[in-house]
């Protein structure tokens, strides 16, 4: 992918804060930067062997759940993955400026403060920072409309262009290799695969078990003959 030419574009940007909008900086350049980056994802991702199938699992910490009424990102962790394997010292953290107070019972659940995102990097600056970590991986992410919705929303509100990039939901997965299987949150689903519950309610370290179980899921429908995402779809579909 052609992201070295934008480089230079990217630290003009970076030096530009303001703080208006949904996250911070609003401007040509900011959105023209994006929508190279959006323009340039693979679309060919579901006939991708599974195992050779690059990914960024990812989670992200927010004020409540309807960026619509006014919710915000308050953190994005994310980690990345080819087929089961995870690529070590590929990860991606940041908080995000919030310039509101952060409910209190997101503080205790979080243990994000409103001192720690006062002087934090304003949103629009952490989603270029993370697109362009990103590239063209296709997303991975626990209970994924959650996921989303926020970055649909900023994406629309604060570039002006859709997000494209594929955001594929550990249910996938999990439900087609054990379809009785009722447990549903991330630590039911981490204890059942003997996966330690660690930093949970933080972004990284929620994407960090979630990319544990992936690993797990992935070698699991391989083995029952998914090969490609779009055979998981195929087989997801038939529930």
């Amino acid at each position: 992918m052609a992201f070295e030419p934008f480089l230079q574009l990217l630290r003009g940007i970076q030096g530009k804060r303001t703080h208006n909008g949904l996250g911070g900086i609003q401007n040509s350049q900011q959105i023209a930067y994006l929508r190279h980056l959006q323009k340039e994802i693979n679309q060919e991702e579901l006939n991708v062997a599974l195992q050779n199938l690059h990914v960024v699992v990812f989670d992200i910490e927010t004020t409540g759940f309807f960026p619509e009424k006014g919710d915000s990102i308050l953190s994005i962790g994310a980690t990345k993955m080819r087929g089961s394997e995870m690529i070590e010292g590929e990860t991606f953290y940041s908080l995000v400026q919030y310039g509101e107070v952060i409910p209190d019972e997101i503080q205790q659940l979080t243990g994000i403060t409103n001192e720690q995102v006062k002087d934090a990097p304003p949103l629009a600056e952490v989603m270029i920072k993370f697109f362009q970590y990103a590239k063209d991986h296709t997303f991975v992410a626990h209970h994924a409309s959650h996921e989303k919705s926020f970055l649909q929303y900023v994406s629309s509100k604060q570039f002006r262009t859709p997000f494209k990039h594929r955001i594929v939901d550990t249910s996938f997965l999990y439900k087609i290799v054990e379809p009785n299987l009722n447990l549903i949150s991330l630590e039911s689903l981490c204890q059942h695969n003997g996966i330690p519950i660690e930093n949970r309610h933080h972004a990284l370290g929620d994407a960090m078990m979630t990319a544990k179980l992936w690993s797990i899921y992935v070698e699991k429908v391989q083995q029952i003959g998914c090969e490609t995402l779009n055979d998981v779809y195929n087989r997801f579909a038939r529930l």
